[in-house]
């Protein structure tokens, strides 16, 4: 195949936007590209072929016609930018910034003026608990600077790197705009492709009546098409990209900008209309779809855990005015290093962000304090007590969210270190020296530590319960019972994770069956390597009620609690998707899903999830990180000798045939 010329095709388009330097321009910009790609790492959203160079260009000569008199370099290496550091991962940016210093030397570009973008950015993030960080703000200009560009562009990275936020966060600031006259508002379109089949997205032949039947994407696509309203359209599909789905979409993401049905009919895309593809990675895109789209790239590590707790500390109820304080000093000192030791010395059996655990940190820690009664309207007033107690609670919650997802060896590990950590910190009220961190619960009537088996009554099994219902309690058993309660009356999404035969379903079970029938509905589900999306929507959607229009939901007053057990078994599709997962994803991000008839979002609401899996190998796979930082994962490890023992000797004490010896 012919290789372009780059340098002479960039000329000739300069030369027709109007640019007098059209030649040495051109000549900088493929000098750009070509040390860009020999300097900078290799990563599957990085493109520096024609498209990029036709991208620049277009950047190039809408800037040429707003600003006529300014110079030509500046120009160029303003769209230059605009185009390129969106995408580039935080250690390419340096040398990106030499490459284009050396190419463009002694030319600085002015600041751009987006002041009143700032200003309503910062509106949506204060009316949306978000943190403006300065690295979250310039990523948002980032993005509207490509979807100004690039009418198809990738938000790309990993779980609490602020994809979704950013956008939403941006969709704000444009309607602040929009009362000043500056902007367009948006609306925004948002499906998971992977939740729902390739003929439920794009539309179908019916096999019998030879009807033609529209899917999401085409009913969604049809209407911002023809939308007159003259704001901005943006379809979301927040779900990973494959060869499988997006490859129908090459017409709609080059310069056609046309969507084909197999029906025969073509959808002309609007000059208000943005596709915005929101993405953990591109690992098995092609590269003519990469090729077609702006990037933005966004990395967890440029935002951090403390922006989560700002936001965090925000919603606590007013009695905690006075240890705000405190909880922000305790964390500085505990999270980092724990963290830290964590990833270097501890084997975790289930993947999880490590911002995914300070949140989970939060999260139990909430709930204790509500459970001590701290949260009220009355502010609590300084004491010795309530310090110590908050303090102890921290306490409990760093040890079930930092060092909850470890394997038996790595507790050890972290009783250690976390010992050690408190006596370089002389805490005030730290575990006793006996056992383990694991094995101590904060007692509410003894304003102490106390052992979990202390905290429960004599077991006694009841007449005629069979013999394979019988749960003898034990360590395991009785902790995980207490912290589960926690998260199923606050609400939190939970997934026990841990090898066959631990206990996980039969204790996630008879919880949900002593739950207040009053209050709480269940719905039992058990993925196996053939579950569909379409079998587990269907499920859950026959077990809920239409609340009003648009909305789905347990009868009026209960709570459903869904258990889904197994959830890591659904079968990976070719490029590794699990749309079973995608499906349930959809929901938790989002609120609900697509009725795959009428192509109408279904709002679900007043529903938790639970969770059982087993570790990951043989059936069981790896689940996306997308879907796991929505969940406070416990990690069940092997019953130990001593639970064993004590399981056996009671059996063999209370059995009605004693043995001979006895």
């Amino acid at each position: 195949m012919m290789v372009p010329d780059y340098a002479l095709i960039a000329e000739i388009s300069l030369y027709s936007y109007g640019f007098h330097e059209a030649r040495p321009l051109a000549r900088k910009i493929v000098a750009t590209y070509r040390l860009s790609s020999e300097q900078l790492s290799s990563q599957d959203h990085y493109d520096f072929g024609m498209r990029a160079v036709k991208a620049v260009l277009t950047a190039a000569g809408a800037l040429k016609r707003k600003y006529l008199e300014t110079d030509e370099n500046i120009l160029m290496l303003r769209a230059i930018n605009d185009v390129n550091l969106p995408k580039f991962l935080s250690q390419d940016l340096p040398l990106f910034e030499g490459i284009i210093s050396d190419i463009f030397p002694g030319v600085t570009l002015p600041p751009p003026d987006y002041e009143h973008l700032m200003e309503g950015m910062k509106v949506g993030c204060s009316s949306m608990n978000i943190q403006p960080v300065p690295a979250f703000l310039t990523k948002c200009i980032q993005l509207y600077e490509t979807i100004n560009v690039r009418h198809g562009l990738m938000v790309v990275g990993y779980s609490f790197a602020g994809k979704t936020c950013a956008i939403r966060v941006l969709a704000k600031a444009l309607g602040e705009l929009k009362k000043k006259d500056m902007e367009r508002s948006v609306k925004c379109h948002t499906m998971n492709p992977k939740s729902i089949t390739m003929g439920e997205l794009y539309g179908y032949f019916d096999a019998v009546s030879h009807e033609w039947y529209d899917g999401v994407l085409a009913n969604t696509f049809r209407m911002c098409a023809f939308d007159t309203s003259g704001e901005r359209n943006w379809v979301i599909f927040d779900g990973p990209v494959d060869a499988v789905w997006i490859e129908n979409m090459n017409t709609v993401l080059d310069d056609n900008k046309k969507l084909c049905l197999m029906s025969g009919e073509i959808i002309q895309m609007s000059n208000s209309m943005n596709l915005i593809f929101e993405v953990q990675d591109l690992a098995v895109a092609s590269p003519a779809t990469v090729s077609r789209c702006g990037m933005v790239y966004m990395e967890p590590s440029s935002i951090g855990w403390k922006p989560l707790f700002v936001s965090w500390t925000s919603t606590l109820p007013a009695s905690l005015k006075n240890y705000l304080e405190l909880l922000e000093s305790f964390f500085d000192w505990i999270v980092n290093p724990t963290l830290e030791f964590v990833k270097k010395s501890c084997k975790e059996p289930v993947f999880m962000p490590e911002i995914n655990r300070v949140q989970s940190a939060m999260r139990i820690l909430e709930t204790l304090m509500k459970d001590f009664g701290l949260c009220g309207d009355t502010v609590l007033p300084s004491s010795h007590e309530t310090t110590s107690l908050i303090e102890c609670l921290a306490l409990f919650s760093m040890v079930w969210s930092l060092g909850a997802n470890v394997d038996y060896t790595g507790r050890k590990m972290f009783n250690t270190h976390l010992r050690s950590m408190l006596d370089r910190n002389r805490f005030g009220q730290p575990f006793p020296n006996e056992g383990q961190v694991y094995d101590y619960v904060f007692s509410k009537e003894k304003t102490t530590w106390v052992q979990w088996m202390d905290t429960i009554p004599e077991f006694q099994i009841a007449a005629g319960t069979p013999f394979h219902e019988i749960i003898v309690p034990t360590l395991d058993t009785v902790r995980f019972s207490y912290l589960l309660d926690l998260h199923l009356l606050n609400h939190i999404p939970i997934i026990f994770a841990g090898p066959t035969g631990t206990g996980k379903t039969i204790i996630i079970q008879n919880k949900i069956t002593d739950m207040d029938s009053e209050k709480y509905t269940s719905i039992l589900m058990q993925f196996s390597g053939q579950t569909t999306a379409a079998q587990t929507q269907d499920i859950i959607d026959g077990k809920l009620d239409k609340r009003r229009k648009g909305i789905f939901g347990p009868p009026l007053g209960k709570h459903c609690i869904i258990f889904i057990d197994d959830v890591n078994m659904p079968a990976k599709e070719k490029f590794g998707a699990q749309p079973p997962i995608e499906l349930v994803r959809q929901w938790l991000d989002h609120g609900g899903w697509y009725d795959r008839k009428t192509t109408q979002l279904r709002e679900i609401i007043d529903i938790q999830l639970v969770c059982a899996m087993g570790p990951p190998g043989g059936g069981r796979t790896f689940l996306t990180n997308r879907f796991m930082r929505h969940f406070n994962v416990m990690s069940f490890t092997e019953q130990d000798d001593k639970s064993l023992q004590y399981v056996n000797l009671y059996f063999l004490m209370t059995s009605p045939i004693l043995p001979s010896w006895h």
